[in-house]
């Protein structure tokens, strides 16, 4: 049975790759206004910028039906203030949890009962942000402790947003205790926005990295660590491996240059301390790569030079 995830106003914090595709698919495909803010006006700019760019490109290959559809689409996203932005959320801020346990607690503060707290992080315990939830005073077992705390989900969104099909659904919860803290309604509201937003979705239990991250990264890091030996092989070999040997879209090296290398090493990092298992250690070339600030793509050096 079909669910209507009831939502009428989408608040998003941080404008960058991942906020913008995330205010586009809502706005182009589910149709929800979206109430846009980041503290950097730059990228602000550079973001509805990026989403003119992507509404002309589907105009041109017939994904939107018309010039008067697109111009609906960016019309329901608008630029706000913070104030503004925190009436309805959906966070898309980096993977920090000081930064994200600060915003949520914040958020909780403000936001009505019944407004969903969703998180894109991609590795980030939702069990530990729906925690810092919890009203000052309150017990997490208290019935205000619990409705607070039962409201708070994780949306993996995947980069590109627009081109990517998936989502990752992430409630706050523990293996051996389904429902821990995210209560059902709040799941199947989740899940039924994603799907408005054109996407197949997948759960996953609030572990270290989720399914994707506790699969990928550890593949990134390995392919690293292979580049770190000196003589195993080359940049160029360890890609043109994966690329042409198990028909990879890109190479692993390429494809940590593209979610970005400081990413990269956070997730990585989660993975490490969360778990507790040597196999996760960072490998110590790319704790450097990110000392240096070569940060992949969106820096312009990398693994390769943009």
């Amino acid at each position: 049975m079909s669910v209507a995830h009831g939502i009428k106003r989408l608040g998003i914090l941080g404008a960058g790759q991942m906020g913008l595709g995330i205010a586009y698919v809502a706005a182009v495909k589910a149709k929800v206004p979206v109430l846009l803010y980041d503290r950097s006006k730059d990228q602000v700019s550079k973001g509805l910028a990026l989403m003119d760019k992507l509404l002309d490109k589907d105009i041109k290959k017939g994904k939107i039906e018309s010039s008067e559809a697109a111009k609906e689409a960016r019309e329901r996203v608008v630029v706000v203030d913070e104030s503004e932005a925190i009436r309805g959320l959906r966070d898309a801020a980096s993977e920090n949890f000081a930064l994200k346990a600060k915003l949520f607690s914040n958020l909780a503060a403000e936001l009505r009962p019944d407004a969903i707290l969703a998180s894109n992080t991609s590795s980030i315990s939702i069990t530990k942000i729906a925690a810092t939830t919890i009203p000052q005073g309150q017990s997490p077992s208290s019935d205000v402790g619990k409705a607070s705390a039962s409201r708070v989900v994780g949306l993996h969104f995947f980069n590109p947003v627009p081109v990517m099909p998936l989502v990752e659904l992430i409630s706050g919860d523990a293996w051996m205790i389904p429902r821990l803290q995210t209560s059902s309604s709040t799941l199947d509201r989740a899940r039924a926005f994603a799907v408005a937003c054109g996407k197949e979705v997948t759960v996953s239990k609030d572990v270290p990295g989720f399914v994707s991250n506790a699969l990928l990264m550890p593949f990134l890091n390995e392919a690293i660590m292979c580049l770190e030996k000196v003589g195993i092989a080359t940049r160029d070999d360890i890609d043109k491996t994966l690329r042409l040997g198990m028909n990879h879209p890109m190479g692993p090296l390429t494809l940590a240059d593209f979610i970005g290398l400081d990413t990269c090493l956070a997730i990585q990092r989660t993975l490490y301390e969360g778990t507790g298992d040597s196999k996760y250690r960072p490998s110590v070339l790319l704790e450097r790569m990110v000392d240096a600030g070569w940060l992949g793509k969106k820096s312009g050096k990398g693994f390769y030079d943009y």
